[in-house]
């Protein structure tokens, strides 16, 4: 490997850190439940996308996910927490398998494992794609 080839790689393994290291907060703001604090770490333009048919299903710009987000803690006795299990980076992109758990008001117990993908943009987070097990989100979360 060449001096120019090795500097290339150290620089894109630390850019791989870095990424890694602000989904990593992104999650624990996100299971603080403090919602301005995790929507702080999101670019302007950015996406989520969620698997499936269910009723949150689809993509959300900010300003939606924002309403999701405090959907959900409205539906929940505390934040989902999002326990990060294993984390593969390349370049801009994060993908994260991670587990996640909570109780319902109606006292149901949300406890679900995902896979998701990050795309992380100048230390903020610029999309997502989540995918769930789809039918338990539905039956725990969505349904009354």
């Amino acid at each position: 490997m060449s001096l120019e080839q090795s500097l290339e790689h150290s620089l894109e393994r630390s850019l791989e850190q870095d990424n890694k290291q602000v989904v990593t907060e992104f999650l624990e703001r996100f299971s603080s439940g403090d919602v301005a604090k995790t929507m702080s770490m999101f670019a302007e333009d950015a996406t989520w996308w969620v698997a499936g048919t269910m009723p949150i299903s689809g993509t959300y710009d900010k300003a939606q996910f924002t309403q999701l987000l405090s959907g959900v803690l409205e539906v929940c006795t505390g934040p989902i927490q999002i326990k990060p299990l294993a984390f593969t980076a390349e370049g801009e992109r994060v993908a994260l398998e991670a587990e996640s758990y909570t109780q319902t008001r109606n006292g149901r117990t949300y406890n679900n494992l995902y896979h998701f993908l990050f795309k992380v943009r100048d230390g903020k987070i610029a999309g997502v794609k989540e995918f769930l097990d789809t039918m338990h989100t539905n039956a725990v979360l969505c349904t009354p």
